[in-house]
This record gives C-alpha cells, sequence and structure tokens, in this order.
C-alpha cells in the first residue's frame, strides 16, 4: 500500500486545514470552540493563569499551561514576567501570525519571515483614577507585519486583509465585546 505524502507549508498540514474548513462547512456545530483561564492572584502585582482545557465541538480536550504576569519594577512589580498589557498585544500578534501562516498556507505560499510589532501608550492617570477625562485604555495600537514570502504583493495584500477580516483576537480588539460580571464575595 502507497502512504500519502503529507504536504505542509509554512509547518501547516494544507490538506488537513481544507478538511477542518469542509468539516466545519457542512456541519456548523463542529466549529464552535470554547476556552477558559483561572487566573489568581500570587503577591503584589504577580498572577498565575491556568490553562487546563478547551472544547471543539462540544468536546473537552486537555491542556496543561501556566502563563505568568508582572508588572515593571517602576510599577511596583517584580518585573519576572511580561505585564498583562504587554501579554494582551502577545496574544493580539500571535492570533494575526496564525492568520498569515494559515492563509499563506492555503494559497501555497511559503513564508520566510514573518513579525509583528505592537505599540500603544497609555495614560497612568486613566488607571489611577486622578482624572476622569482620561480613558483607562488606549485610543489606538499601531501594529506593523513584516512578511517576506514566496508570493505576489497581491496575493499578500488579500492575506492581509483576510486577517483583518478573520482574526479573532484583532476583531475583540477592534470591536466592542460585551463583558458579562459577577462579584463573588467569599
Amino acid at each position: 500500500m502507497k502512504s500519502a505524502v503529507m504536504q505542509k507549508t509554512n509547518g501547516i498540514d494544507v490538506d488537513a486545514l481544507k478538511q477542518v474548513i469542509e468539516e466545519v462547512s457542512g456541519d456548523a456545530a463542529k466549529g464552535q470552540v470554547g476556552f477558559n483561564v483561572n487566573t489568581i492572584w500570587r503577591g503584589g502585582t504577580m498572577s498565575e493563569t491556568r490553562v487546563d482545557s478547551w472544547e471543539l465541538a462540544g468536546q473537552r480536550l486537555p491542556k496543561n499551561f501556566t502563563i505568568r504576569i508582572d508588572e515593571p519594577a517602576e510599577l511596583l512589580g517584580g518585573n519576572t514576567a511580561p505585564n498583562p498589557q504587554e501579554t494582551l498585544m502577545a496574544a493580539l500578534n500571535a492570533c494575526m501570525v496564525v492568520g498569515y501562516v494559515a492563509g499563506c498556507a492555503m494559497k501555497g505560499i511559503e513564508i520566510q519571515e514573518l513579525e509583528i510589532k505592537t505599540t500603544g501608550g497609555l495614560d497612568l492617570r486613566g488607571f489611577l483614577g486622578l482624572d476622569k477625562s482620561v480613558k483607562p485604555g488606549y485610543d489606538s495600537l499601531d501594529y506593523t507585519v513584516r512578511i517576506k514570502a514566496k508570493g505576489s504583493r497581491a496575493d499578500l495584500e488579500e492575506v492581509h486583509k483576510m486577517v483583518m477580516a478573520t482574526s479573532p483576537n484583532y476583531w475583540n480588539i477592534a470591536n466592542p465585546v460585551r463583558l458579562n460580571s459577577k462579584l463573588v464575595i467569599a
């Protein structure tokens, strides 16, 4: 029996990606995913977030990751890990990277280099509650995508537009997301 040779572009099994697209297209329930994290305060400005599982099509799948977050010493932290803002930007960038890699793979475009740099500035007067006219968040985030790939400019611009239209974290930051809060006092 002849074994099938798996074709990978940018580390992505394109046939498997096409199969996922076909399955989700044929049955929306197969495209339902759920994510959850649990963050615990570890003293000072340090927190630790556990990722134990995720859900795909109603099935819980195990994971085992810890994300540590801290503030720089100048903001009263221990400078032991990235801060929440850096982690937010990293999550945005990482989500978009997946989009570029998969989008290029689907077009048969091999990526040699891919880098996304994101910057943003906050005014601490908002966070510290010193001035109600100053928001605690960003006015804007600026990001630059640098890509070196074996594809035409038109194809890469098409992938870029696709990433902005379909990246979950791009969407989550660019659009209001309703947050449902519950406080439990122990």
